[in-house]
């Protein structure tokens, strides 16, 4: 049987990664697609136990929920948290030393179609409005204790009413007599109310100005793949923020994944969340937690009902055959599958590139100093993003060097830092053997002139014949012809990428923010959209880089010729 010391693991740590799935077990196919973890929720320490929080309200609100709500599964007396609902509540309640929410201000929770999203926040809900949801002091034991949030406000949004009734009908199940005699809780049409009228659950739906002004505590916003611009998602999302930070609130966005592209609050949320990874923007505390098959997981009938049942979590109930059943209806796109039922943020049928075909390419190495490398640039000024990406001429490995990109977080006028471009380009002109340098001139005319002043001379590849750098992208003909002989070398596996995580992270988003474009000339790329927001730039540096370095090794090929016919008597032509 093969194993790992058979040499089954790949370059990034994959077991079994050359080993036919028909070869292994079910325990090997487990290690081999093992689910990829965001958040703190299945996160493991080196011992393979789940990390807790050392402090957290959670404990006691456990205990509050075993007391005062009705069990959801009729087979159980008393309510009950599986042991994944169990953690989840614990980081989300978790504080610090000085009683402090770790996670102060905002959650996401994505899991996969029918995981158990809305009977949890219900609970999360009703805990907001009558548990003991905020910090009280410490215990005898040295544990947070809670205490009721007085005039608690809570509030579940959608864009539809109809989007919201998953959540509130888990209320007539979870309320009993207990919590309606201790509480006073009421239960109306759309609305609850308890503790004398001091405490409320309401639905809202997307009138974000009529929204305007509410002074919530608490605030579940449901089904965010679904919140897109075109409905007002966005503007809905920022009154929802700013009406929780009159109150010191929080919120918590269930949401299945996402379909990139759209631009929907769940995409915007998770682009945010990877930023904090790249340390591109400054991390807010925001609490994302995602358990999602990886990238490289095919859709075969075994392996996806091994895969669904670790993604599925402890929700038992998720049950493999009826999801596979469905991914296997002609009527459905193999990307919703992905997303539905593997919770994998899964490109569109138009998308160019696959997670699992940059994946098969990746490679944990990076550039030493003195390497000899040709490079690509493509720039902008405030909308666009600038990018610097090299190609090392010894094993055609890409890495990102520079990413200039207006932060997530920040709501004015941004442009770009040309200074801090400009010093980058003339440190790898220092620290690099550069041989080749393509750079995209629009915007960056008299830079790219400057360049070439200053190291024309030693780059062995042109880019064209009045200029060793400037390449135009508006020249459709030529720009679609390399990128056609990029794309085949992508994924015909000539080249390969790494570097450093935060802007190789940043180089994967923008390779896959890439669409298909055809054109009278040959297959030529885009951003999704004329108005999207999703840059591709880092993609588009990485091409212009892999032309100088085909570039670089015609004349190298060149040279040798000439070096032969010189020798032979030959080739006296050139």
């Amino acid at each position: 049987m093969p194993g790992l010391s058979d040499g089954g693991v790949d370059d990034l740590g994959v077991p079994f990664f050359g080993v036919p799935d028909d070869e292994l077990t079910d325990d090997e196919i487990r290690l081999k697609y093992a689910p990829v973890v965001y958040g703190p929720s299945w996160r493991r320490d080196e011992d393979g136990s789940f990390v807790l929080p050392e402090h957290t309200l959670g404990w006691g609100i456990v205990q509050w929920c075993t007391e005062f709500l009705e069990p959801l599964d009729p087979e159980q007396e008393v309510f009950t948290f599986t042991l994944e609902q169990l953690r989840l509540i614990l980081w989300w309640y978790a504080v610090d030393e000085d009683g402090k929410f770790l996670f102060p201000s905002h959650g996401v929770l994505q899991r996969i179609k029918g995981w158990g999203k809305d009977p949890l926040l219900a609970v999360l809900c009703l805990v907001e409005a009558f548990g003991p949801s905020q910090f009280l002091g410490w215990g005898g034991d040295g544990e947070a204790v809670g205490k009721r949030r007085p005039n608690a406000l809570v509030q579940i949004f959608a864009l539809k009413m109809e989007q919201t009734a998953n959540t509130f009908d888990m209320f007539h199940q979870l309320i009993g007599d207990k919590l309606r005699s201790q509480y006073g809780v009421d239960v109306r049409l759309q609305i609850i109310r308890g503790c004398r009228n001091t405490a409320r659950i309401e639905v809202k739906t997307s009138s974000f100005r009529s929204t305007e002004g509410n002074r919530a505590t608490f605030c579940v916003l449901n089904e965010t793949q679904h919140w897109l611009p075109s409905q007002n998602g966005d503007n809905l999302r920022n009154t929802v923020e700013g009406n929780l930070s009159k109150m010191r609130g929080r919120s918590i966005a269930i949401t299945n994944a996402y379909k990139p592209g759209e631009g929907s609050v769940a995409e915007r949320e998770r682009e945010a969340y990877v930023k904090t990874l790249e340390g591109e923007i400054r991390d807010s505390g925001l609490f994302y937690d995602s358990l999602e098959a990886p990238d490289h997981t095919p859709l075969s009938e075994r392996v996806f009902k091994i895969v669904y049942s670790m993604v599925r979590g402890d929700s038992y109930w998720c049950d493999p055959e009826s999801a596979w059943t469905s991914t296997m209806s002609p009527t459905r796109p193999t990307s919703e599958s992905r997303r539905m039922f593997l919770n994998q943020v899964w490109q569109p049928e138009d998308s160019l590139y696959s997670s699992a075909e940059w994946k098969r390419i990746e490679r944990k190495a990076t550039l030493a100093k003195g390497d000899r490398v040709c490079l690509g640039f493509d720039g902008g000024k405030s909308d666009d993003s600038t990018a610097l990406v090299a190609i090392r001429v010894s094993d055609g490995l890409m890495v990102p060097l520079l990413l200039e990109e207006k932060p997530e977080d920040m709501r004015d006028r941004w442009e770009v830092d040309r200074g801090r471009v400009d010093s980058k380009v003339h440190e790898v002109f220092r620290d690099y053997d550069v041989v080749g340098f393509f750079a995209d001139v629009a915007l960056w005319e008299s830079y790219i002139a400057d360049w070439s002043l200053d190291y024309g001379e030693r780059l062995i590849a042109r880019a064209s014949e009045r200029s060793p750098i400037a390449w135009d992208m508006r020249s459709k003909k030529r720009s679609a012809m390399l990128h056609e002989q990029f794309m085949s070398a992508i994924l015909n596996k000539r080249v390969s990428h790494g570097g450093p995580r935060g802007l190789a992270l940043a180089f994967r988003r923008h390779v896959l923010n890439v669409v298909r474009r055809d054109t009278a000339w040959g297959v030529s790329f885009s951003k999704p959209g004329r108005e999207s927001k999703r840059k591709v730039d880092m993609y588009a540096a990485a091409m212009l880089a892999y032309g100088a370095y085909q570039e670089y090794q015609t004349q190298v090929a060149l040279g040798a010729l000439k070096s032969k016919g010189r020798q032979s008597g030959a080739f006296t032509r050139f």
